[in-house]
């Protein structure tokens, strides 16, 4: 198993991955575009040659950074390979000096083992929400908001 940054070679088997998982009803869709766009905030997990798992580390601002498009081939779920890539990406903004880290997800009993732990999505800042304007599911999100302490006491 490698866990390394994502490729330009690695977009179309990440847009399979998150888009099964979208489909799912497990997250939410993401288009190639968004892919390429953002490719340097994503990481994958890579087995074989194969790409299983990605997920990327969009910084907010100085002081909180999102985790987002987390997914996992369905063969791979349940073997601790999640909670890897979270560690991995939680360790990025660690190393960025970043003191807090969130997401917003429908997976929340998983973030809670990650060590995350629910607030209520107002108390993020308006700047979180500058691309849920896009949502399909917008006004109405039905995510969980969940975020982790990096700061001392923090992880």
């Amino acid at each position: 198993m490698l866990i390394r940054k994502a490729r330009m070679a690695d977009v179309e088997s990440m847009h399979q991955l998150i888009n099964e998982c979208a489909a799912q009803g497990l997250m939410l869709a993401r288009s190639r575009s968004m892919l390429y766009e953002t490719i340097r905030e994503f990481t994958v997990i890579e087995i074989e040659g194969q790409v299983v798992g990605t997920g990327a580390l969009h910084v907010i601002w100085e002081d909180l950074a999102e985790i987002r498009a987390l997914a996992l081939a369905s063969d791979w779920r349940g073997k601790g390979l999640g909670r890897k890539l979270v560690e991995a990406l939680v360790e990025e903004a660690r190393e960025l000096g970043l003191p807090r880290v969130f997401a917003l997800t429908y997976q929340l009993d998983f973030f809670l083992a990650c060590g995350f732990r629910e607030v209520p999505m107002e108390t993020l800042p308006h700047k979180v929400w500058k691309e849920c304007i896009n949502c399909p599911k917008f006004p109405n999100c039905d995510e969980y908001a969940v975020i982790i302490e990096l700061n001392e006491g923090g992880r």
